[in-house]
């Protein structure tokens, strides 16, 4: 491949600064493509004529390209020509994972939620761990795509994982590689005729199992609803919007937002498909990403009831593979999944970021992806100065502390609170 060559791949990723150094950023405009293509030129003229090796520019192609697609979010991707293949064979493929979501938070592989009853959550997995390595390899050093790839295999396989918590050691986890089957949704009546409906994933199918759960709550006098959508992070968004059309009967649901903020596709809700109206709350946390935000950013738009808990992930993308002459391609997100008024879950930073709720509860064992740079400098210096292992003493079980649930606990008072105001007329 001709120097010229490379440097044209290397100068389509100059335009949008994501090999830049912060320094660099500062002396160039960003989005001036001449500018930064002429900085690429310079570097790629001194690996050629400086470098003390004869160079590989197909290797150096690669790595450009792997780049680009790395500066733009955690779900675009470059694909080599074998990985193209394996994504067109995707659903024919064997591979399974192990029930976990994934995305990248400070290029380290982060888990969004734990599917309850997978072998993800047996193995001890938790939503908010960092992998550091996935069989020895770093998921720092490649794409959220090709982690994922990494983590997926044949059923009944294991994998390895270097695991980082917060406030916890390190640790390596095996998980087997299995098919799982989500829970279906389960019901509680609480006093006050509130009625609680955990929800497990925003699948196909899912719209009507909670279709059923409020029928029969609402048989049952329920008069007031919480939709507990913590951890829910699987789904689609048609589903997703099925769901909010169940508690709201007219306007806009959701949106999928384009290039230059173009609408793309927007969610009308049915007035058909309602099948309650009376008052609700929504729970999220962290773990709510994609689907369960879109559910969660409908509820809080359209003013139809409080949403408790803590700021979502940030999530929900539309993406298309670009095939290259090469047989590579590029995985690109050309889409996001917004709220009603249009604001998208996945933002530039962690302000931007998903559905902020209404009513702030925080979780004491919630670690934040804000935490996740600074449990690698911990990691980091624990490596550089080791510490003696202390004699061994004999294990003793601590008793397990039953942590009261604050955030359901409040969206239920909520509610609660608001029948007793009527009551009282206020």
């Amino acid at each position: 491949m001709s120097i010229l060559g490379v440097s044209a791949l290397i100068a389509l990723y100059a335009v949008v600064g994501g090999m830049l150094s912060p320094w660099t950023r500062a002396q160039q405009p960003i989005n001036d493509s001449g500018a930064q293509m002429r900085i690429f030129e310079s570097v790629l003229q001194h690996i050629q004529n400086d470098y003390v090796d004869e160079p590989n520019l197909e290797k150096v192609r690669l790595g450009a390209l792997r780049g680009l697609a790395g500066g733009l979010d955690p779900y675009s991707s470059y694909l080599t020509a074998d990985q193209v293949k394996d994504f067109n064979a995707a659903k024919t493929s064997n591979k399974v994972g192990i029930g976990a979501e994934f995305s990248q938070v400070s290029l380290y592989l982060y888990v969004v939620s734990v599917t309850k009853g997978s072998n993800a959550e047996k193995a001890g997995l938790k939503a908010g761990d960092v992998i550091e390595y996935i069989e020895g390899k770093a998921s720092r050093d490649i794409s959220l795509y090709d982690a994922k790839q990494l983590i997926a295999g044949e059923p009944g396989t294991m994998v390895n994982l270097r695991v980082l918590r917060s406030g916890e050691k390190p640790s390596n986890i095996r998980v087997t590689r299995g098919a799982y089957k989500t829970p279906q949704v389960v019901t509680k009546v609480e006093s006050g005729k509130v009625g609680v409906i955990k929800v497990f994933s925003l699948e196909a199918g899912e719209a009507n199992d909670i279709k059923s759960a409020v029928q029969s709550l609402t048989k049952q006098g329920i008069q007031k609803i919480v939709l507990d959508l913590r951890g829910v992070a699987t789904g689609t968004i048609d589903e997703a919007a099925a769901v909010a059309n169940l508690f709201i009967k007219d306007g806009d649901l959701a949106k999928i937002v384009g290039k230059d903020n173009s609408i793309v596709k927007v969610f009308s809700a049915d007035p058909s498909k309602t099948v309650f109206d009376g008052q609700l709350n929504v729970v999220i946390d962290l773990g709510t990403a994609g689907p369960g935000e879109v559910v969660a950013g409908a509820i809080l738009d359209r003013k139809r009831g409080d949403v408790v808990g803590e700021r979502s992930f940030g999530a929900g993308v539309d993406q298309k593979l670009f095939p290259l002459r090469s047989g590579d391609g590029l995985l690109l997100t050309v889409a996001k999944w917004a709220s009603p008024g249009g604001k998208p879950f996945l933002g530039e930073d962690r302000a931007s970021m998903g559905v902020k709720p209404s009513v702030e509860v925080k979780r004491p064992d919630t670690p934040e992806p804000l935490e996740v740079e600074e449990l690698i400098d911990q990691q980091e210096q624990q490596n550089q100065n080791p510490q003696p292992s202390p004699s061994p003493s004999p294990a003793v079980e601590k008793p397990k502390v039953q942590i009261e649930d604050l955030q359901l606990k409040k969206a239920i008072e909520l509610l609660q609170d608001k029948a007793q105001a009527a009551r009282s007329g206020e």
